[in-house]
């Protein structure tokens, strides 16, 4: 039996990568969605491509040969104000950099706000040309991503990325209740995304 897709979605062109396999979607003026597809999972859309998904498409065999360190497929993410400044904070970070959810949370002008920054990495629709893979924690931890750390550590290898010292952060062991003093200053770890 073939499933429908929904009324005006647009197909979606996949592509198996080192990581997995991606799928490439667009809106008509840029590329819109870039995700890792479960391994077992259906589909979302009729599977096709279109002249930006192919020129994107290209663009990431370039990349993940080790050809192209930037991308000048035309973009076309959706969000809000802040999910739009920090994604364009992202495609700021050279290949090879990282940088942390503090210095991104500054560089748009919310210096407060590292862990909505984490958010808007979260919900970044278009994985490697929104490099978030590239943001790490405090002190080059690996945190938090989508698609998983051994994702994330995998593009950061591509890329020739300094990990050495980026680590996955380790929760330190729970605290007993009696050894934590009530009051909202009592969190004694500090925040990975700082």
């Amino acid at each position: 039996m073939s499933r429908e897709a929904p009324q005006g979605l647009r197909p979606v062109l996949y592509r198996s990568y080192p990581i997995g396999t991606l799928a490439l979607m667009d809106d008509g003026t840029g590329l819109s969605r870039v995700f890792l597809c479960q391994s077992g999972s259906d589909r979302p859309a009729p599977q096709g491509e279109t002249e930006l998904t192919r020129w994107a498409a290209a663009e990431l065999d370039e990349y993940f040969s080790g050809r192209r360190t930037t991308f000048t497929v035309p973009l076309s993410p959706r969000g809000t104000p802040f999910q739009l400044a920090v994604w364009a904070a992202l495609r700021a970070i050279p290949f090879g950099q990282t940088r942390t959810y503090g210095e991104i949370a500054a560089g748009v002008g919310r210096p407060k706000a590292a862990r909505a920054v984490g958010m808007a990495n979260h919900h970044n629709p278009l994985l490697i040309f929104t490099p978030c893979h590239r943001v790490v924690g405090r002190g080059g931890s690996l945190t938090g991503f989508a698609c998983g750390l051994a994702v994330k550590r995998a593009l950061l290898a591509l890329e020739g990325a300094e990990l050495s010292h980026a680590k996955p952060r380790i929760s330190p062991p729970p605290t007993p209740a009696s050894a934590v003093l009530p009051g909202p200053n009592s969190h004694t770890g500090g925040d990975p995304y700082a």
